[in-house]
């Protein structure tokens, strides 16, 4: 199964960044190879200053070695080993009128730490493979504006909840609220964006097998672009002032104090001795933090606010 999905993500980050390069016209992805000291690595690919996106990164990373202490507590487990894959993507397009975009799809799985296996090749005698002990499936997209078109966000919503329904009709409304509830800002009072899809935990145990939770996955990571790109064909030449870009880069420091605080895969990437700038390409290059900034009564950026406040159903 890790075989199998990093081979899909490998092929679908070449997919999505091909797109998105012929949409900017004029950037294109850098690409860098790494190495993680403990065992694995990764390939990052950042794309910045574009005539349609500002930053951007679609890094895939395969990892493995001992589960650090600190993680080992957050799992609730003792010296174990671990391999993780995965492909994480965020883009910041130059225009307000165009949303931010994340999405990541992952697999990880557990293994019994390499003392202990060694102990029951003595007891047992028996081959060398390692056993998984634990295997799941994890991921998602979700959609941060900073101006509100709401057929926007129903096209968003419509294409997540169109990849659901192929595998089980529970699987958007559920996933749709883990979304909303996981994207949220608690010391801001507020959502990140208007959500999309978070799920976590997808393992066999949960009455699908682990062939199923890949279908699912990869029928998720592959409809990205079909959410995205109409929306970003659509926004990207609308004009802007230079208020309305002001605005832009407060929502997104937003959106840096989330990752920064409460986003579980930087703090993975940290505990595991993640490459740092392949853990930060989320980041946005401009950036503002005004002190207690508040939109004006009845404008189009309270009108957002007010819908961050409280998530909506869109379809």
């Amino acid at each position: 199964m890790k075989d199998q999905f990093y081979n899909y993500i490998q092929q679908l980050q070449d997919t999505i960044t091909s797109k998105l390069e012929s949409i900017d016209g004029k950037a294109k992805f850098r690409e860098d190879h790494w190495k993680r000291p403990e065992g694995g690595g990764g390939r990052t690919r950042v794309i910045e200053n574009g005539n349609v996106f500002e930053k951007g990164g679609v890094n895939i990373s395969a990892v493995h070695g001992k589960l650090p202490d600190s993680m080992q507590s957050y799992f609730g487990v003792e010296d174990a080993d671990f391999f993780a894959c995965g492909l994480s993507l965020v883009i910041h397009p130059k225009n307000p009128m165009v949303p931010t975009v994340h999405a990541n799809w992952r697999y990880f799985e557990m293994y019994p730490s390499a003392a202990i296996r060694q102990a029951q090749l003595d007891t047992l005698r028996t081959g060398s493979e390692k056993k998984i002990i634990d295997q799941w499936f994890g991921g998602g997209q979700d959609l941060t504006p900073y101006y509100l078109f709401e057929e926007d966000a129903k096209h968003f919503h419509q294409i997540c909840k169109n990849a659901c329904d192929k595998h089980n009709p529970d699987f958007y409304p559920n996933y749709k609220t883990r979304c909303d509830e996981y994207f949220y800002n608690a010391h801001r009072n507020e959502a990140r964006g208007i959500g999309g899809l978070f799920f976590d935990y997808c393992k066999a145990s949960d009455g699908m097998s682990m062939e199923n939770w890949y279908n699912f996955v990869t029928e998720v990571g592959n409809s990205f672009l079909e959410a995205y790109v109409p929306i970003v064909e659509k926004r990207k030449d609308l004009p802007y002032t230079k208020e309305q870009r002001d605005w832009q880069e407060i929502r997104r420091g937003r959106y840096v104090e989330f990752n920064l605080v409460h986003d579980k895969g930087t703090l993975f990437g940290l505990k595991t001795n993640g490459r740092i700038e392949s853990i930060l390409m989320s980041l946005p290059p401009h950036v503002q933090w005004v002190y207690d900034h508040h939109p004006e009564v009845g404008s189009e950026e309270e009108k957002l606010i007010k819908v961050l406040q409280n998530p909506r159903e869109w379809v």
